[in-house]
């Protein structure tokens, strides 16, 4: 991608000013900046950053941004990526590479009542809540952030129906099963591995209408393939739906075969009102992604807010698949475009393990049902 756009900036003969973005933030509370009417993009809340010097590394940049802007060192904070954003204003193209950064209670503590920054700019904390819900008024490229943002530390998988199998009423057992056991208000990838199991989703939705689902866009999107069942559950349950997920040979067979056509043709085969969640086993599957983020900020769809890495350790159910490892994982998740979650043999209890590799959230099916 860097390369398309510095490719981009010889022919229109417009420079890229990459950015490092902070966003800071202690339990609940994120700091915000204001910024002067005079500047570019003025009147307009943001989080804390500046520009890349030659010389420097995007998370140098960072330590050396905020210490300036808030006085707050952070080269001793956890730092990790979200994801890079790249955006066209007309007049003026910005990369920004976005990084969260988590405050000790002590560095929150000393400066929760700074009203001013360093440069005499506004600063203030405000509730996670208010700023996803749109409360603060944002440059344009920040929105990708707060769909980030939104991403929980921890996913559910379901168990396949196959999984019940055994049962006298496998869809019976599924359901009463996981409406048991997902914890309240939870991120669900609804998995059944069935082609004509949309109902029995559905049904799981009905009952526990508490639990932001994300459904498999390749059994239910597709145009070629929607049923009227698929159709049905749309309408009925669009309000608990927080995502679609790609599969990683639906992400590759988009990805190789978007060659001599145009970008409104590639995204005319995967087009969501919802954003994406895609899978990535290697470097070329996360090419793949970054490609169809990038595509999709630039046509202004929603965005692609996370992608399953995987397997990060071996999993009981592909035992016979070679792991990772935690520093090819992490070596990888840097490649991302966007947020990246652990998945494949991880317990909730391994997120601090997956924020140190580079991870945001950790995924997976027995050890995340209560």
């Amino acid at each position: 991608m860097p390369n398309e756009m510095s490719g981009q900036s010889k022919t229109k003969n417009i420079t890229i000013v990459n950015v490092a973005v902070a966003v800071i933030y202690y339990k609940t509370k994120y700091l915000l900046g204001f910024r002067d009417a005079a500047q570019h993009q003025g009147n307009r809340y943001e989080f804390v950053g500046g520009k890349i010097e030659d010389d420097e590394s995007a998370e140098q940049a960072l330590i050396r941004e905020v210490a300036e802007e808030t006085g707050i060192d952070i080269h001793q904070n956890m730092m990790v990526k979200l994801g890079r954003l790249h955006h066209d204003y007309g007049d003026k193209q910005v990369s920004l590479q976005v990084y969260q950064v988590e405050l000790t209670a002590q560095q929150y503590e000393q400066h929760k009542h700074c009203e001013y920054g360093l440069e005499g700019q506004a600063m203030t904390w405000v509730e996670k809540s208010k700023l996803l819900a749109g409360a603060y008024h944002l440059p344009a490229a920040n929105k990708t952030i707060l769909e980030w943002l939104k991403l929980p530390t921890k996913i559910a998988i379901t168990y396949p129906l196959a999984h019940f199998s055994a049962q006298p009423n496998s869809a019976a057992a599924w359901v009463h099963y996981h409406r048991e056991q997902l914890a309240t208000e939870s991120w669900v990838y609804i998995r059944l591995k069935e082609t004509e199991a949309a109902y029995i989703a559905e049904q799981l939705m009905d009952v526990r209408p508490d639990i932001l689902a994300i459904l498999p866009y390749d059994n239910d999107c597709q145009r070629s393939k929607t049923t009227s069942t698929d159709a049905m559950v749309e309408a009925k349950t669009t309000g608990s739906i927080v995502a679609r997920h790609l599969t990683h040979s639906v992400l590759m067979a988009w990805f190789n075969g978007t060659q001599d056509i145009t970008e409104s043709e590639q995204l005319a085969d995967i087009s969501s009102e919802h954003p994406l969640i895609v899978s990535c086993h290697d470097i070329a599957s996360i090419r793949a992604a970054n490609k169809l983020a990038s595509m999709r900020i630039q046509q202004q769809l929603s965005p692609v807010i996370g992608a399953f890495l995987s397997p990060v350790l071996t999993t009981q159910t592909h035992p016979e698949t070679v792991p990772l490892g935690w520093e090819a994982w992490s070596a990888l998740a840097q490649l991302a475009d966007m947020p990246v979650i652990g998945l494949g043999g991880l317990a909730p209890s391994m997120i601090d393990q997956t924020l140190a590799h580079g991870g945001v959230s950790v995924a997976g099916i027995r050890q995340f049902h209560e």
